[in-house]
């Protein structure tokens, strides 16, 4: 494998990565790997008995305990624990059909009851906190268990549960706790299901597990509708390793350390990250803290204590560690001491935050260390394209892994993107319909997406993202509007004050636009708005005239109506995860949005706008 290394950048054991292209009379471009994907394991549960054996006393997992210190699991431990759950699972009846269901975030006790699930061949799911912390009518919990009957619920303690419980919990469904159960709900302890002696039904449900068999269920974000519970089988976690080990080639000569507080009912953190530990010998510290005011000090202090190897965020992760790394020198050195590659994923990185990370690890070390980011969805592992070179700006996803093949559909002036390999999900749990729509008379999975060709006579130079095939739309005049384009340039432009916007314009005659904004970020404009509330913030006149300026500026550099942002309202409310406005990643659903706040789109095309919104006023190109 060669190093990878750029002027000033710390040398990187990279995989190369090759694509051959077929172009049909028809319009579509075939794009596949030349590499062979290799053999895989069984199981990643094979990859923990390997390092159980090779390495017992090698930390595996870590968290924070009730005390604030950190819990450890060693590979020997995990894998005896692994099969004192899985006993228990088969105990109790679990299987495909009355699945384990963990309603509660990342921790130790997840970690190892997910193991137990593999190591038994009982499926489990991780379910976004949120629809039972956050969610007040707890549609989308209900509908989930609905859809998965679980035999199992896991909480790690009761009480903030206990409103969620009472939505969905049947008389036939176990519950298991950490700590603290809720009053008036009987409840297994975690610590009495390690104390389940296995015995020779677990091995033999182990042996029984193939790659077909389903390990795990991961629901979709539910931006388009009610979540869809997309089957993981134990091939698609294998194979996605070896994909993801061939083209992160120093993951195959260290043990990788992780520091990570990406949420594991997210692919990103349940599959790539976790499965990355696992089947590379690792060790995980399971980060308590998140890219909130609240709880970013909580991943500096761990950050603080541990030097990772690899580093993996969301781009809003990035941008406050930045505020922290540029004032904190102890925690600069240490977190750029030995990290060979920074990844990120769920948005694209603002070039300012990537030019940030690029000059902090300049002063820490000397050297920049490499960022890239990953191509796919749930669907599909959810590795299937990346990058193995260096690169300087957002947005490039390189070429797909080994045994991975593209097809590259014309639609209107995109690419569509279909994707077919071993990591490619068989389709949708108890939803035949929604499975049969979203694969085509191939078998390529049709995920939404477009990309462009970097160099379109040089496949070798890969793609770049090119929004979402669904959200392109007209204008009145007939003239097509790119929406991830213009969102994605609006944002840029109004950063850091505007999280994300809705692009509006279907069948009217200017693009207008709905801000979220980022209320900390605004917060710092005023002194006067430290403690404000949301709505006080979005109607504060120095914002106001920031944003004003924004929206000129940019209007100055557009180029007809396609691009002109014509007008702008800052909400002065947070999308709601009970109207289905934002998702548990926090991506926004563009048109639950613009169904609620009907009332607020048409202001935006009204003959005389009212007073909230921001008219651009467009001047000439100079």
């Amino acid at each position: 494998m060669p190093i990878v290394s750029a002027p000033g950048m710390r040398p990187v054991k990279m995989g190369e990565l090759a694509a051959g292209i077929e172009r049909s009379p028809d319009g579509i471009i075939h794009v596949r790997s030349k590499l062979p994907l290799g053999e895989y394991p069984r199981s990643l549960i094979d990859r923990l008995d390997h390092w159980a054996s090779v390495a017992p006393d090698r930390l595996l997992f870590a968290d924070r305990g009730p005390d604030g210190e950190w819990r450890k699991v060693t590979y020997a431990e995990a894998a005896r624990q692994a099969r004192a759950i899985g006993q228990f699972l088969l105990d109790k009846g679990l299987s495909a059909e009355r699945p384990l269901a963990i309603l509660s975030g990342n921790s130790l006790e997840h970690a190892l009851l997910a193991l137990g699930g593999m190591a038994s061949g009982v499926p489990f799911a991780a379910i976004s906190p949120p629809y039972s912390l956050v969610s007040t009518d707890h549609s989308k919990l209900k509908h989930i268990f609905g859809l998965l009957t679980p035999g199992m619920v896991f909480v790690a303690e009761g009480a903030p549960f206990a409103k969620a419980l009472d939505a969905v919990m049947a008389d036939d469904i176990v519950l298991a706790i950490a700590r603290n159960p809720a009053p008036g709900r009987q409840a297994v302890t975690f610590d009495e299901i390690l104390a389940t002696e296995p015995g020779e039904a677990v091995e033999a449900a182990n042996r029984s597990v193939t790659g077909d068999t389903v390990a795990k269920f991961l629901f979709t974000s539910g931006s388009t509708g009610m979540p869809k519970a997309v089957v993981n089988t134990h091939r698609m976690l294998t194979c996605n390793q070896v994909m993801i080990a061939h083209a992160l080639a120093f993951l195959q000569d260290e043990p990788p350390v992780m520091v990570d507080w990406l949420p594991w009912n997210h692919t990103a953190g349940g599959n790539h990250n976790f499965g990355i530990v696992l089947h590379n010998g690792g060790t995980l510290y399971i980060d308590d803290g998140a890219p909130t005011p609240g709880a970013i000090a909580k991943t500096v202090r761990n950050l603080e204590e541990i030097a990772p190897t690899i580093y993996f965020n969301v781009p809003k992760g990035y941008e406050m560690l930045c505020e922290h790394l540029e004032t904190n020198a102890r925690l600069r050195e240490l977190f750029f001491s030995r990290v060979n590659l920074l990844q990120y994923a769920g948005a694209g990185l603002s070039q300012h935050v990537w030019d940030s990370l690029e000059r902090l690890a300049m002063s820490a070390t000397g050297e920049k260390i490499m960022i890239i980011t990953g191509y796919g969805s749930t669907e599909t592992g959810p590795f299937a394209s990346t990058t193995t070179w260096p690169v300087n700006r957002p947005g490039e996803v390189g070429l797909p892994a080994p045994g991975m093949e593209m097809k590259l559909v014309p639609d209107g002036e995109k690419l569509e993107l279909r994707l077919r390999g071993p990591n490619i999900t068989p389709g949708y749990w108890r939803q035949p319909d929604k499975t049969a729509e979203s694969f085509d008379d191939e078998g390529f999975y049709k995920i939404g997406d477009a990309l462009k060709f970097v160099d379109e006579d040089d496949v070798d130079k890969g793609f770049i993202f090119d929004g979402r095939v669904s959200e392109d739309f007209k204008l009145s005049t007939g003239t097509w509007v790119n929406m991830a384009g213009v969102r994605g340039g609006l944002v840029r432009a109004c950063a850091p004050y505007v999280r994300d916007a809705v692009i509006t314009g279907l069948n009217l005659n200017h693009i207008g636009a709905l801000l979220f904004l980022d209320v900390d970020a605004a917060r710092k404009i005023d002194g006067s708005l430290a403690g404000a509330d949301e709505k006080t913030i979005a109607h504060h006149p120095k914002l106001r005239e920031i944003l004003q300026e924004r929206l000129d500026a940019l209007a100055a550099e557009a180029t007809g109506s396609s691009n002109l942002v014509a007008r702008a309202i800052v909400l002065d409310t947070p999308p709601s995860i009970d109207a289905h406005e934002v998702t548990d990643k926090g991506s926004i659903n563009q048109r639950a949005v613009m169904s609620v706040r009907a009332g607020l789109v048409e202001d935006l095309y009204a003959d005389t706008p009212p007073d909230h919104v921001i008219v651009a006023r467009k001047r000439a190109k100079a």
